[in-house]
């Protein structure tokens, strides 16, 4: 339950906060055991610098005679704070618990010191350090120590610093993890609150990219594609279901039509026979369309299925080009070519070759066909992001009254009546065209001439970046 209330950008700012503040502690506790550390070395180094003193002051005594077990001086003029000198014979029985009770110092800091030649130890309040010199064929220990204010007094004001500065840094990072969520966050959340108004009523509608944001960018313009998709789908769905009575029924009102005539009386075999050729005639026209309307929804609503390769689209244009010649030898196809690129690998996209042909050759059959087999030019080129086709031709064009239904299936201008064909080709070549994440754009008039241009980005440009 908990997980469902608390959204990713709270969990974002708790994540944050964390971060910091272990991040404030480590650091924090770095400083005061380094400066603590410091400190007693610091304070160690200074007594011992004492206590060289003093070994050098001893030495240079005419006359150090002392019995064992007795303390030479236990005070000194005062140098380091509460300074505490003091020069010890060594016992001959090395015992020190005498001294030790005396000096209240632990007697085995004095073993210790006669063992290593140096020894230090404190008692959380006073540092001690201690070394042993020889002089007159006898053992002497010297040890200074004072009582170090730094770490008692100054180091506890360091404590109470870095807690008040770990408190404020604690409470400026959660504002600071506040405001860094909520920017992160708030690009989505404006992409969230666009993708909320976008319904099959207003399909048109796109995501804006995010500026100086590559990782958004890709998303919005995933979406964007995903967005395209669906609007196709959409329009060809739409446009099918109110093309599809008509175009449907027209043959199949033609074949009940000569079956019904035909079965009224009796006829002559050669009356049969006509009829039977109606009825196939327009049987044939009838399994055409359904197939047209086959295709169009395939390529309108589920273009992911198709198999994506590498295809060079100069060799894709001599394919279609040669296998429309084969078609009709009256096709006349001239095939420009010299705004290709020096660089060939900029010629190449990422699709489906059989639905890239079907659809080219679409395009430059109606130019051939609706110019009564004039010259259609057919142009190559390419930048470093993009292949550009234009196909154009000198034929009947297209009334401009008529340009906003092109791309709906069956739909025929008014100036093509006597010329065959079904309507399907550009609004089929339109999807397809889409499918590669591309463009189609169509510019006419009537008597003039059609201009159709695909954009198709190279291969190279579609793919991520290292």
């Amino acid at each position: 339950m908990f997980n469902k209330v608390v959204t990713n950008q709270t969990k974002t700012m708790v994540l944050l906060m964390l971060v910091f503040t272990v991040i404030i502690l480590l650091f924090s506790g770095l400083v005061y055991f380094s400066i603590v550390n410091f400190s007693h070395q610091r304070f160690y180094e200074l007594l011992k610098i004492r206590t060289a003193t003093i070994v050098q002051i001893e030495k240079s005594k005419d006359h150090l005679d002392l019995p064992e077990n007795y303390i030479l001086n236990s005070l000194n003029d005062e140098e380091l704070p509460m300074e505490r000198d003091y020069v010890f014979a060594v016992p001959a029985d090395s015992n020190f618990r005498k001294i030790s009770q005396e000096v209240h110092i632990p007697d085995y800091f004095f073993k210790s010191i006669v063992k290593k030649g140096e020894a230090n130890y404190n008692d959380k309040e006073f540092y001690y350090i201690g070394q042993t010199f020889r002089y007159d064929h006898k053992d002497y220990i010297a040890i200074a120590s004072a009582k170090n204010h730094y770490v008692i007094y100054y180091l506890g004001f360091l404590k109470r610093t870095l807690v008040t500065c770990i408190v404020l840094s604690l409470f400026f990072s959660m504002i600071f993890s506040f405001y860094l969520s909520k920017t992160l966050f708030k690009p989505i959340l404006k992409i969230t609150g666009k993708v909320k108004e976008i319904s099959s009523e207003n399909l048109h509608l796109r995501l804006e990219p995010q500026p100086d944001n590559k990782e958004l960018n890709e998303l919005v313009d995933t979406f964007n594609g995903m967005l395209n998709r669906i609007e196709t789908s959409f329009e060809t769905q739409n446009h099918l279901i109110g093309n599809v009575s008509h175009e449907l029924r027209t043959p199949l009102t033609s074949i009940m039509g000569e079956a019904d005539v035909a079965l009224s009386i009796t006829r002559t075999a050669d009356e049969y026979k006509d009829t039977l050729e109606i009825i196939l005639d327009e049987a044939e026209k009838l399994d055409k369309k359904i197939k047209a309307l086959l295709m169009i929804a395939q390529t309108g609503f589920d273009g992911k299925i198709q198999k994506m390769d590498k295809v060079r689209i100069d060799q894709l244009l001599w394919d279609v080009i040669e296998t429309l010649r084969k078609i009709d030898s009256r096709n006349n196809i001239y095939l420009d070519i010299s705004m290709l690129p020096d660089n060939p690998k900029k010629l190449k996209v990422q699709g489906n070759e059989q639905l890239l042909h079907l659809a080219v050759a679409n395009i430059i059959n109606n130019g051939c066909k609706y110019s009564n087999f004039q010259q259609v030019k057919v142009s190559l080129g390419a930048t470093d992001t993009d292949v550009y086709i234009i196909v154009k031709d000198f034929g009947i064009g297209i009334p401009e009254e008529e340009m906003n239904k092109i791309y709906d299936p069956f739909f025929r201008a008014s100036n093509t009546k006597n010329y065959e064909g079904y309507g399907i080709g550009l609004p089929l070549a339109r999807n397809i065209v889409r499918m590669h994440q591309g463009e189609l754009i169509v510019s006419s008039y009537e008597n003039q001439g059609t201009t159709v241009q695909m954009r198709f980005p190279n291969f190279y440009s579609t793919m991520p970046e290292s």
